[in-house]
């Protein structure tokens, strides 16, 4: 096939090094001390010569034709790969919100259609203000907003809608990978002859080696935490968005590509999607760099720096006609990227995020070769739960992984493992004539090491050991080093054969293995359980299986969990504050209180157990000392709608009414749907006579909380002593309607009726409320009074007949 050359592509015709121009004085040198060195490089152009003629006749075959899998058309591929990906995943939409997902989606304010949109580009991941001290930092306003979409459509918090959302983009990843794969495993100068054909109803270019490559990816169970989890759906739409910056910045390259500026353009904005959606996306811009070096200008580092040495001692003037567009493409990546990091790092406001030495424990470790030796080991465990993705956890913070701090610890070992087969690789990518194969294998160590740096601990403190969802676009890397292995090693009959056994039980276990980890992210339970027997001593893990517990009521398990929490990381906050909480529901208020003090001592930001530190003083009558603690909560977190109401709560019980009705408006304020804060201000209102007032306070209330009985019954209430009985009526019936299982709603609006003379509605009632709560003393005598009315009612009637 005849080689079409171009200003992006190094031909081997323009690999000749210039000669020093002819005089006198030079040709002497030439004749002289020179002439030995022109040889050798005359030499090394007819090597290069040698090499591009037999680059050129390579394509005239297939490069991947040893792998034993079918060629198919492109066609064929993408069905067989969307519905692998279906069968692999479709089982994780029957889950439930786990983990994350409570924080990210469930409490995210964001989410619901109410908050303007501007809010999602002023938050943070979580809906928390991005420019706080204690926020996250985590800027990812368009997966928010793929939240919001899907709460929108779904009509609510229903996890299936949201489950299938992620298991389509990973269907969409796995097809497009098709694509991308194709074009890196295809030669970059048989490309356009390649996709010609293509248009001719062939096959597309490298169809084994792509159609392997994405099979792999499809159904690596490394990719369940992100797809099965409902907060992976940052790693799938960024993913989404660095395939298409790759794949248009490709597609700016080529010889005949028209408006070349443009896609470059495109490429760039796609780049900055990603990182909208999760701050991995920058990486994109690094993989396109390295694909126009290696793949498309076909650059050889180790040549590039012997002809550098050459040309510096023979002043040989001269360079490729590839470099000015090479130069002016980096110049131009370069800058965007760099704007793109600076502009996130104005957005992130007051500064990284403030992490616990819990969360990353090699971080905060003393002493400079401790912190670089875990981080090492750490590396070496993210490849071995690529290869070997068994061993699988939604969570490996505190204990899971024990710090390296001897010389002795075997587990040293991994970490030189890790550098010895890195070192292999970078060797073979370096050392030997230019070829195919050294490009492939440079670029699969592109998209395996480029996107995984952010979470490298290198350029700022990460707040996770290890994180799987992390590990989804280097996982593309990973299956391409898989890929050439097994190009290489299909060499014969036999070992073809072989092979291809050992991928139909690789893809197999892969496949069960996806499965079987979605039922663990079905349910919170399912999961923590199945993080219990990988990492027995994370802290974490016993802590969020006792919160389940928790939820589901089974205090005295929560209580066992938590305290195990507590030992396995004795200054955990967070399980202080949740076993206090259920120690103060007990009645065993001492120990809570002390508990919650040792929280906010070991964290003095901690809001929430400020919070809770107030309600058990306040219960233990230290009201002084309540006070102070939710004032203090107040200042760490003044937007906190809660430390209001219990705040309104104490000074109701210590009768400062305007204090008490002060504080509940402040957290309806703050928390407009804070149902609870707005029903008692309604009673509060009524208890000092201020009816009017009461009444406009319910109805606005209504607009915020248009579910909510207690308003209604509340105003009801009102109505019905300012003598308003029909419209105190229809709002007792709706709370009834809303909660008809409330004695008091059935009670009161009995006595209502009893009041208005609609004697038999108001035994009914009555009757109602007494099948609720037959204990009610209250409306037991409302009701006596009622039949000796109705008795006396019936005596005057017959008397006067």
């Amino acid at each position: 096939m005849t080689h079409q050359g171009s200003n992006h592509h190094r031909p081997a015709s323009h690999n000749r090094i210039k000669a020093a121009p002819t005089g006198g004085g030079v040709r002497a040198r030439r004749n002289g001390i020179h002439h030995h060195q022109q040889e050798k490089i005359d030499s090394q152009n007819n090597i290069l010569k040698k090499s591009g003629e037999a680059t050129l006749q390579s394509t005239n075959r297939e490069w991947d034709c040893g792998i034993p899998i079918p060629e198919l058309s492109l066609r064929s591929c993408t069905c067989l790969v969307a519905i692998l990906s279906l069968f692999c995943y479709l089982n994780s939409c029957c889950g439930d919100f786990v983990f994350d997902d409570a924080e990210a989606v469930l409490s995210n304010k964001d989410i619901k259609p109410e908050t303007p949109i501007s809010e999602l580009f002023q938050d943070d991941f979580w809906g928390e203000r991005i420019v706080k001290n204690h926020s996250h930092k985590s800027y990812r306003p368009l997966t928010v907003l793929s939240f919001r979409l899907n709460y929108i459509l779904s009509g609510g918090y229903h996890p299936f809608g949201f489950h299938l959302t992620n298991v389509i983009l990973h269907s969409f990843i796995s097809v497009f990978s098709l694509r991308i794969f194709s074009v890196i495993f295809s030669d970059a100068h048989s490309r356009l002859e390649a996709e010609k054909r293509q248009h001719q109803c062939q096959t597309f270019p490298a169809p084994r080696a792509s159609l392997l490559c994405s099979l792999l990816f499809t159904v690596h169970p490394i990719h369940t935490e992100s797809v099965a989890g409902i907060v992976g759906r940052a790693d799938l739409l960024s993913t989404v968005f660095f395939f298409l910056s790759f794949y248009v910045y490709v597609a700016a390259l080529q010889k005949d590509a028209s408006h070349s500026l443009l896609k470059l353009s495109c490429s760039i904005l796609c780049c900055a999607a990603s990182m909208l959606c999760k701050e991995q996306g920058i990486t994109a811009l690094g993989v396109c760099i390295i694909y126009d070096i290696i793949v498309n200008c076909q650059v050889d580092i180790l040549q590039v720096f012997q002809r550098f040495l050459i040309q510096t001692k023979s002043h040989a003037p001269g360079h490729p006609k590839w470099l000015p567009g090479l130069v002016t493409r980096l110049f131009v990546v370069s800058l965007c990227a760099l704007v793109l990091l600076v502009g996130r790092f104005i957005i992130m406001g007051s500064g990284p995020p403030p992490f616990q030495p819990s969360d990353n424990p090699a971080s905060f470790a003393d002493g400079f070769l401790t912190r670089v030796t875990n981080y090492n080991f750490i590396y070496a465990l993210n490849l071995w739960l690529l290869i070997f993705p068994h061993w699988l956890c939604f969570d490996w913070s505190m204990g899971c992984v024990s710090l390296i701090q001897s010389a002795t610890d075997i587990r040293l070992l991994a970490p030189i493992a890790l550098w010895v087969l890195l070192a292999c690789l970078i060797y073979r990518c370096v050392v030997g004539q230019p070829s195919h194969n050294k490009r492939v294998l440079t670029m699969a160590l592109a998209f395996l090491i480029i996107p995984f740096l952010p979470a490298s601990n290198l350029f700022l403190r990460v707040g996770f050991v290890i994180a799987e969802r992390v590990l989804y676009l280097p996982s593309l890397g990973f299956c391409m080093l898989l890929t050439l292995l097994i190009n290489k090693i299909s060499c014969s009959p036999v070992s073809k054969r072989a092979v291809r056994g050992l991928l139909v039980v690789l893809m197999a276990c892969y496949i069960g293995r996806c499965i079987q980890r979605n039922q663990d992210w079905m349910t919170e339970e399912k999961l923590y359980k199945a993080g219990l027997d990988v990492c027995p001593q994370n802290a974490k893990v016993h802590y969020n299986i006792g919160k389940n517990a928790a939820d589901r009521g089974n205090l005295e398990e929560a209580i066992t969990y938590y305290r195990q929490a507590l030992s396995l990381n004795p200054v955990y906050d967070q399980a202080m504050n949740n076993l206090a909480n259920l120690l103060k529901d007990q009645g065993r208020l001492t120990e809570a209180e002390k508990l919650l003090q040792k929280a906010v001592q070991i964290k003095p930001q901690f809001a929430a157990a400020w919070m809770n530190l107030g309600i058990v003083q306040a219960v233990i009558k230290k009201y002084t000392d309540a006070e102070q603690s939710y004032k203090t909560a107040l200042f760490h977190r003044p937007r906190y709608a809660d430390c209001y109401f219990n705040l309104g709560n104490m000074y109701l019980e210590l009768h400062r009414d305007n204090e008490a009705l002060g504080a509940w408006l402040n957290a309806t304020s703050f928390q407009s749907d804070h149902a609870q804060a707005w029903s008692n201000a309604v009673v509060h209102l009524e208890s000092l006579g201020r009816y009017e007032t009461a009444i406009l306070v319910a109805k606005e209330a209504m607009k915020h909380v248009p579910q909510e009985p207690s308003i209604y019954f509340g105003l009801g209430n009102v109505l019905g002593k300012e003598g308003r009985y029909q419209e105190a009526e229809e709002n007792f019936l709706k709370a009834i309607r809303l909660n008809p299982m409330m004695a008091n709603y059935h009670g009161n609006l009995g006595v209502l009726y009893h009041r208005w003379g609609k004697f038999s509605e108001a035994r009914k009632h009555y009757l109602s409320a007494l099948e609720l709560v037959p204990e009610s003393d209250n409306v037991r005598e409302n009701l006596k009074k009622l039949e000796q009315t109705m008795a006396k009612k019936k005596t005057k009637k017959h008397t006067r007949n």
